[in-house]
């Protein structure tokens, strides 16, 4: 990778560094925090398989990330607005180097990898949730090395490459990026991204045995709060880590984001009740989550009264989305396209309308911005969508992706991990 300049020509932001190390930490504990969140959401017989398709997940793709994958996503290469660099480097070259974004933020280049690898991990972890209790682990390990490889790393080139300053050209950006695409921390490579794949994988992998009987309540709600209250306190990570810098944009990302949580949570647990249903610990968690991933297109682009219309907005249709017939009918075990995706969507379209700034949005005469913003929904969700079915295929070529039916009644922490919860 070249980098903007070295140390010899640049002296390093010792504050901005020690932020983006403290938010690099803070994203990677979302993973556990995921595993957690999920895993007690599924049957008792698992819950270890469950969390260990999030763990595996956090060893392949920072393998890949160190040999490959951080070159596709953010290698700069002129003209290339598509992929990065296909190189296998090893990030060797680039361990006395610094980035400044474009001219921005002077932090080790090394850090930023490290930091944008904590949401390659997570990316492919959230599509867990949508094919629990029915995946053959070997065949996700391959599927995840694969899905990270061909749809995560370009299309994170694609949102979140803003390109190399050399001299007065910027080389490298991202197409939807180069576009105008206003993702502040990547509602639409993380999480429409995982949703659109979730609901691919979801119904070629077929239902699970029982599935018309209700077989989806949740064993342990405990584990689930624990799981949340992990991705909430990594969130700050995730979106006020996103301003590159200890700066008030990220003071108002870490507000925008836990308000919008909160409001989030609140909507979801009344409309519950409005609905004749209880208002349950499960729902409020929910409904936590729908608030953190609407936020994080907008987090540092919108003001706090804004981030409580957004987890608002957000989590009605979130949760009308999750009660819709048709999409009940598919067997998404955790509702992983109707909270990740729907929340994503719902956060990226909001994002259009409402984004502060001259020509930013719809409100502030950026008619330009909305339409752009739809046609990055439709190539994301389209390109991620057919590329999971394809990629299920290749992978289902190696080893089946879905285990036998004596697997599943025998569950799959024994057949697949000889463990017991």
């Amino acid at each position: 990778m070249k980098a903007d300049t070295t140390m010899e020509e640049i002296v390093l932001n010792s504050g901005d560094t020690a932020w983006m190390l403290a938010s690099t930490a803070l994203v990677l504990l979302m993973t556990p925090g995921l595993a957690f969140f999920y895993g007690g959401m599924v049957r008792t017989k698992s819950v270890l398989n469950m969390m260990m398709m999030s763990m595996i997940t956090m060893g392949i793709v920072s393998v890949l990330w160190v040999i490959y994958g951080f070159e596709l996503a953010f290698g700069y290469k002129a003209d290339s607005p598509w992929y990065g660099n296909i190189s296998f480097s090893g990030l060797g070259g680039i361990v006395n180097d610094f980035t400044n974004n474009g001219g921005y933020y002077p932090i080790p280049v090394l850090v930023f990898a490290a930091f944008q690898l904590m949401f390659a991990i997570i990316t492919p972890a959230l599509i867990s949730g949508a094919i629990a209790d029915r995946t053959k682990f070997s065949a996700w390990a391959i599927f995840v090395a694969i899905w990270s490889t061909i749809v995560y790393f370009p299309v994170a080139h694609w949102v979140f490459a803003f390109g190399n300053k050399v001299g007065d050209t910027v080389t490298g950006t991202g197409y939807l990026a180069g576009k105008g695409l206003e993702d502040f921390a990547g509602g639409t490579a993380v999480h429409i991204n995982a949703g659109a794949a979730g609901l691919a994988l979801a119904i070629v992998l077929g239902k699970r045995f029982g599935f018309s009987k209700g077989i989806t309540q949740p064993h342990n709600v405990p584990l689930t709060l624990l799981g949340v209250a992990l991705l909430w306190f990594g969130w700050f990570g995730f979106n006020a880590g996103s301003a590159m810098a200890a700066n008030g944009t990220a003071a108002m990302a870490f507000a925008t984001t836990t308000i919008a949580s909160a409001s989030a949570m609140l909507t979801w647990v009344f409309f519950d009740r409005i609905n004749g249903r209880k208002a349950s610990a499960l729902g409020a968690c929910i409904g936590a989550v729908v608030g953190l991933v609407a936020i994080t297109p907008a987090a540092g682009f919108v003001s706090i009264p804004k981030s409580i219309f957004f987890g608002f907005i957000a989590a009605i249709v979130s949760n009308k989305m999750m009660y819709w017939s048709k999409l009940k009918a598919i067997d998404d075990t955790l509702d992983v396209f109707a909270c990740q995706g729907v929340g994503g969507i719902m956060g990226m379209l909001l994002t259009a309308i409402f984004a502060e700034g001259e020509n930013a949005s719809l409100l502030h005469g950026g008619w330009t911005v909305f339409g752009h913003h739809m046609a990055a929904l439709v190539l994301v969700a389209s390109f991620t969508f057919f590329g999971s079915l394809l990629l299920y295929k290749v992978a289902n070529w190696f080893i089946p992706l879905r285990v036998s039916e004596a697997s599943e009644h025998l569950g799959l922490d024994l057949s697949q991990h000889n463990e017991k919860f």
